[in-house]
């Protein structure tokens, strides 16, 4: 069992994640401009020819050009107004797609900046190489491969730690309480990132956490449920407070597991055309069950509780999710780069829109006002899981 299962870790919203991603290859220079085109006007040609112009004759630093061609593929879908879309560079789109998927190569730790220097050890994901080798929370990183990253930004000494499967790196480590720094060699391998945390409350509730809907959260999820029924597990709390969504297929495979046969959420685009995704029926959940949420639950977070709420196989409990009930598409483009666009309104199995509205939970209870600054929320003290036991044990 994980060791994040015997606390409740508050999380931060970094970003609401679009709940569907379909690649689709684009050519370049081969498209027909469309008619009315922003891109074909004149007076569009001519001004951006205009800037280009100032820019080469009166810029006083040197231009990347490539940099200023990225940034006006970035300005056009910035020019949207949608926070959801956005242009990715091939770099940027690699990226995502790794962050997306769950796994990537790499020593299975997460980072941030120490104040006094060098990078501090946030966490180290349980059975990575980082931990198997002898990385602990809260070490601080101050060089590697024998070169000096105190004053490094996290993105360079990510980039410097990473490599191809089956190399090293070795790491300077100091550690609280050692007085002299240790040299620790950790291998690079392919790491899975660990979306989904459980264990057993008591002799017959189980708990599972999901952080996020990821490629790999559905097979953890299965693993999950099936060690906690062979522990006795006879209710379930599912908590999905702070998952800010995912991928669709991802929550779509776990309802799978739960729902009874019949629509799981459907999708409109701009033409009114109608997409389903339905659940075979063939692993009803048949104990009872509670879903935590709160106001940073969004997305496919919210497709899961609309779903179990609709089908009235579950509680809801917390707060109103977040209110995002849209769709984004990933496009990708010929040269590595990608555009993500929203695409379409997605609805709950009774037709239900959510977006700016949220899912108003069964039963509604805040999170105790002197535990919202706290790093860390045992079980015990956590209210709002108390009131999903409570309901789960009438």
């Amino acid at each position: 069992m994980s060791r994040e299962n015997k606390q409740f870790k508050k999380g931060i919203l970094a970003g609401i994640i679009g709940v569907l991603c379909v690649e689709v290859g684009i050519g370049l220079g081969v498209g027909r401009a469309l008619e009315g085109s922003v891109l074909t006007d004149l007076g569009f040609v001519n001004k951006l020819s205009s800037l280009e112009y100032m820019i080469d004759k009166y810029y006083l630093e040197d231009v990347d050009k490539e940099k200023l061609e990225e940034g006006i593929y970035t300005g056009l879908v910035y020019g949207l107004g949608d926070p959801y879309s956005r242009y990715y560079t091939a770099e940027e789109y690699a990226e995502e797609n790794s962050a997306t998927q769950g796994e990537y190569v790499g020593i299975g730790i997460l980072m941030q900046r120490n104040e006094e220097g060098g990078m501090q050890i946030v966490d180290c994901y349980e059975g990575g190489p980082g931990e198997t080798a002898g990385l602990k929370k809260n070490d601080i990183i101050s060089a590697v491969n024998g070169i000096d990253v105190t004053e490094k930004e996290v993105k360079d000494v990510a980039d410097m730690i990473k490599g191809k499967s089956g190399e090293k790196v070795v790491l300077t480590i100091h550690r609280e309480n050692a007085e002299e720094a240790m040299k620790i060699t950790v291998p690079i391998t392919d790491v899975e990132l660990p979306s989904v945390f459980h264990e057993m409350l008591d002799g017959t509730t189980g708990y599972i956490r999901i952080s996020e809907f990821k490629g790999v959260t559905c097979q953890q999820y299965q693993k999950a449920f099936s060690e906690l029924k062979d522990s006795g597990m006879e209710k379930l709390v599912v908590d999905l407070r702070n998952n800010p969504g995912g991928l669709l297929n991802s929550v779509c495979d776990i309802l799978n597991e739960i729902l009874p046969e019949g629509l799981i959420v459907y999708t409109e685009d701009k033409y009114g055309n109608r997409s389903e995704e339905t659940c075979d029926g063939k692993h009803p959940i048949d104990i009872p069950l509670a879903v935590l949420v709160n106001e940073l639950s969004a997305s496919a977070s919210e497709i899961f509780a609309g779903a179990v709420q609709d089908y009235g196989i579950g509680t809801i409990v917390g707060t109103t999710t977040y209110g995002k009930g849209i769709v984004q598409s990933i496009s990708a483009l010929t040269d590595g780069s990608a555009v993500k666009l929203t695409v379409s309104n997605y609805f709950t199995p009774k037709g239900n829109s959510i977006h700016k509205v949220g899912i108003k939970p069964d039963v509604e209870i805040k999170l105790d006002a002197n535990l919202l600054n706290k790093d860390e929320i045992t079980h015990e003290e956590d209210n709002q899981l108390q009131a999903a036991l409570e309901v789960l044990n009438k």
